[in-house]
């Protein structure tokens, strides 16, 4: 497939990249600062964007099978990014008539586990210290529901530095009982998976372990 990378400087979007490419797929990784991107490969393309004008990354997503984006908030200083640049991405995929777009959220954003895991570890810190994050994913997550693509927002709950397993558990329109870290590496590995699977377009799809 040909496929474009969003946030592939961040640590999802690199293990998009990384896995995409072995997978035999060729890649365009729109990034900001070329330098920043460690990842090499036969098939891979950088462009450099600052993604404020949808005119300039329409050649980036222009004949691809998917776009996958790990834009997205550092943290409280970065609090409206997802949305407004997710917006970018929206108009040039829909100005290109390109429909598919996997997107990184989080699990607060989706619907509470019945098991009341996420409560006690994630919304008590999404009250007093998150909120303008989440609040932000929520708004990007909107957008996406106003827009005509083939949207499926994938939404982790803590995220860990650790290699790719391949054991994480998948909910559409939920979040995985008693599921509460995931890999970078597997919710790439998982956004890959989802392209192709008609079931979870237009959903949030919880994913962890």
């Amino acid at each position: 497939m040909n496929l474009t990378v969003f946030g592939a400087t961040g640590g999802i979007g690199r293990e998009i990249v990384r896995q995409a490419l072995a997978s035999g797929h060729r890649v365009t990784a729109v990034v900001r600062d070329p330098a920043r991107l460690t990842v090499t490969g036969t098939g891979l393309e950088v462009v450099r964007a600052d993604l404020t004008d949808p005119e300039v990354i329409r050649p980036a997503v222009t004949g691809r099978n998917a776009v996958l984006s790990g834009l997205g908030p550092r943290g409280r200083g970065d609090a409206g990014v997802a949305a407004r640049l997710t917006r970018t991405v929206l108009a040039a995929m829909e100005a290109e008539a390109v429909r598919r777009l996997l997107v990184v959220s989080a699990a607060p954003v989706g619907p509470e586990p019945d098991d009341g895991l996420l409560d006690r570890t994630m919304r008590g810190l999404v009250a007093t210290v998150l909120k303008p994050v989440y609040d932000d994913l929520r708004e990007m997550e909107a957008e996406l529901s106003r827009s005509g693509t083939d949207w499926t927002s994938v939404r982790p709950p803590r995220l860990q530095d650790k290699p790719l397993t391949g054991t994480y558990r998948t909910v559409v329109g939920g979040f995985p009982h008693k599921g509460r870290f995931i890999a970078r590496a597997d919710v790439a590995h998982a956004m890959l998976a989802m392209i192709e699977d008609a079931g979870t377009v237009k959903q949030g799809v919880g994913v962890a372990y």
